[in-house]
């Protein structure tokens, strides 16, 4: 990745109202250092791609990310190629976006990169049971027969009780 590139940054410049002490402790690394505060201007612009390539394609390029913009052919990376293959149905109105915002985009490659996958956080919903619910679970785990049939349903029944009263 050059830092001198002819291509322009678009006419605004990314906000930084935002930003965290970890990103402006970075930041002010870079600046710092001869070698590596040549690449800062590089990286604000990639960020500032990626944030519009990511308006553009809220749903898609949510796992999504941009790894180069050089000689005008922007270079996306996918997790899979599910991903890509739906990404790839969306560069023309990907590119006409980009455009409009004032980058330079003649071309968009997209590679896959197994090992960039960004997970989703998963939240994990504890459901809340009344007391009358379970009470009625408990009286059907007693009703039932102890038979090889239904071993596994009162086994189940059970460990969901056991969960709750542990819970409550």
């Amino acid at each position: 990745m050059s830092s001198s590139n002819s291509y322009p940054y678009p006419p605004r410049r990314p906000a930084h109202g935002g930003s965290t002490r970890a990103a402006q402790g970075v930041t002010d690394f870079l600046q710092k250092h001869d070698k590596l505060g040549m690449l800062l201007p590089a990286l604000e612009r990639l960020g500032t791609l990626e944030k519009a390539c990511a308006k553009a394609l809220p749903a898609i390029f949510e796992t999504c990310s941009v790894l180069n913009l050089e000689a005008g052919q922007l270079v996306l990376a996918a997790p899979n190629a599910a991903l890509a293959s739906k990404l790839k149905q969306q560069l023309p109105k990907l590119q006409s976006f980009l455009q409009q915002q004032g980058w330079q985009v003649n071309a968009i490659r997209i590679k896959v990169q197994v090992g960039k996958i960004h997970e989703k956080s998963i939240t994990s919903k504890q459901i809340a049971l009344s007391n009358r619910a379970l009470t009625a679970f408990a009286a059907l785990e007693d009703s039932l027969e102890p038979s090889d049939r239904n071993a596994s349903l009162k086994a189940a029944l059970q460990a969901m009780l056991n969960r709750h009263s542990a819970q409550g």
